[in-house]
């Protein structure tokens, strides 16, 4: 077991209250950095803030390592463009762990938009890093597999794949270093299908489905990311917009919005999800209604959802 200093946190959902005991957060330059502990999957704080007179979602999202998605589903009677100054916003930087998750390795959630890179260690805590990404856009989803990264480039040259000259064939073949490479600063590239995990000139894509099948970080975090990340490391991309997790004696449901239309019966899927947890912490007694809630809204806050019976 390791030990943790530990804060709680007051979740607000609508009217509801909740209150968490979450592992407190290290800090880095950019990515969140948790250490694993066997006791949770769920890591993590939410807050609210105040938007100022010039600010938009998408300002928010970024000063807290969140993507377009993520505030908006959160805040969904806030215009993303011009919200009310003064106005609280909701910042949901709490993360529950995706079951296809790799001992060691990168996994990206396409459904979550989000990466997380596990590293485990024989000595001292094992830890994970995680940032929101831009992924695929309609007919351009990445293929759902395991890769490794073969390759490593800084500063890289964007040679534009054909289905970018196809559908504007007045791109240059070509794009050197600077300003206007998309693929920004850094590049980690797979093993196959041309795809690779990097930087963008295009902040306000994370979040969104706006590439051809790369995955686009935050500059400040492919920043963080790309000296963590050796050659060889393996990459799994997943597609789990229902995600359930434990804390304690509790059980969190996450529901992102199922954009490929891939889950037939969410329900099925989150009840799945809980019996995994009671196989972890035991007996639970379930809120059906907070469950059909969560699936119902899609807002991406997990939210508690079961308890440990104590009867």
């Amino acid at each position: 077991m390791f030990s943790f200093s530990q804060l709680r946190t007051a979740l607000v959902i609508g009217s509801l209250v909740f209150l968490i005991i979450i592992p407190e957060v290290p800090t880095t330059d950019a990515l969140n950095v948790f250490d694993l502990e066997e006791e949770r999957t769920v890591y993590g704080t939410t807050k609210t803030v105040k938007a100022e007179h010039t600010q938009t979602l998408l300002d928010i999202a970024k000063d807290h390592d969140l993507g377009y998605n993520q505030i908006v589903a959160a805040n969904p009677g806030l215009d993303p463009w011009v919200p009310s100054e003064g106005a609280g916003v909701l910042v949901p930087t709490v993360f529950i762990l995706p079951r296809g998750r790799l001992p060691s390795g990168i996994v990206v959630n396409l459904a979550e938009m989000r990466l997380y890179y596990f590293k485990f260690a024989e000595e001292g805590p094992s830890r994970f890093w995680t940032c929101p990404v831009g992924v695929g856009r309609e007919g351009y989803s990445t293929e759902l597999s395991i890769y490794t990264v073969f390759r490593k480039a800084e500063d890289p040259i964007w040679v534009v794949p054909p289905s970018v000259l196809k559908e504007d064939p007045e791109s240059p073949l070509q794009v050197p270093p600077g300003p206007d490479n998309p693929l920004g600063k850094y590049i980690l590239r797979f093993s196959r299908l041309s795809y690779g995990i990097h930087g963008t000139n295009r902040p306000w894509g994370v979040g969104r489905r706006v590439s051809h099948g790369c995955i686009r970080l935050y500059s400040e975090d492919i920043a963080s990311l790309f000296p963590l990340v050796p050659v060889g490391t393996l990459v799994r991309i997943i597609y789990e917009p229902i995600k359930v997790g434990w804390a304690e004696d509790k059980c969190w449901l996450q529901v992102y919005q199922d954009y490929e239309n891939k889950i037939d019966d969410p329900l099925a899927a989150a009840f799945s999800g809980i019996s995994a947890c009671e196989q972890a912490i035991g007996p639970l007694k379930m809120d059906f209604k907070q469950i059909k809630k969560a699936i119902r809204e899609q807002t991406g806050i997990p939210v508690p959802v079961a308890w440990v019976d104590q009867e």
